[in-house]
């Protein structure tokens, strides 16, 4: 299961779910929960508010699935934050080509004076954005991105009520 600020999640549709894949055989299940990610009706888990142009610090809310969970299911639930060891890991040839890519396009940036921008991704070009266009934003997951649809044909649970994917009826 993943719960993402973009899809308000329902707790016990949640738990329904580890308990369909117990009676299929899974001895454990893993359920992703992002800092935004917001129950139905609920708001999201603040722990800093907004303030001097920053939006506010969201966290806590993977324990607090956890613990709501324990009590849904019975099962014991472990929450693990893992903050910048997500990001561990040796680097793979994408890692190190798209590391050289945005260091050209930041001298070349640099070279040609343009200050106050940075570089991204956008394929298959390196682009320069102006900061003013991204800082205290964020960018939300497009509810028909491709990877919400494939994840939902994979059977993967964004703790929602079932949703049918497109396309014809699975063999």
């Amino acid at each position: 299961m993943i719960l993402i600020p973009e899809i308000p999640y329902d707790l016990r549709r949640v738990a329904e779910r580890i308990a369909e894949r117990e009676r299929l055989g899974a001895r454990s299940s893993i359920v992703v929960v992002a800092e935004g990610a917001v129950p139905k009706g609920g708001t999201a888990s603040v722990i800093a508010p907004a303030h001097d142009g920053r939006l506010a610090r969201l966290g806590g809310r993977g324990a607090q699935v956890a613990a709501q969970l324990e009590d849904l299911t019975g099962k014991e639930a472990r929450s693990v934050r893992l903050g910048h060891l997500q990001r561990g890991g040796e680097p793979t040839s994408f890692d190190r080509v798209l590391a050289t890519r945005f260091g050209g396009k930041a001298v070349e940036l640099m070279l040609n004076g343009e200050f106050g921008r940075m570089v991204a991704n956008r394929p298959p070009d390196i682009v320069s954005v102006p900061l003013e266009a991204v800082v205290g934003q964020t960018k939300p997951v497009p509810a028909d991105l491709d990877l919400i649809r494939t994840a939902r044909a994979l059977g993967i649970s964004f703790g929602e009520p079932r949703v049918r994917a497109a396309g014809p009826p699975p063999c």
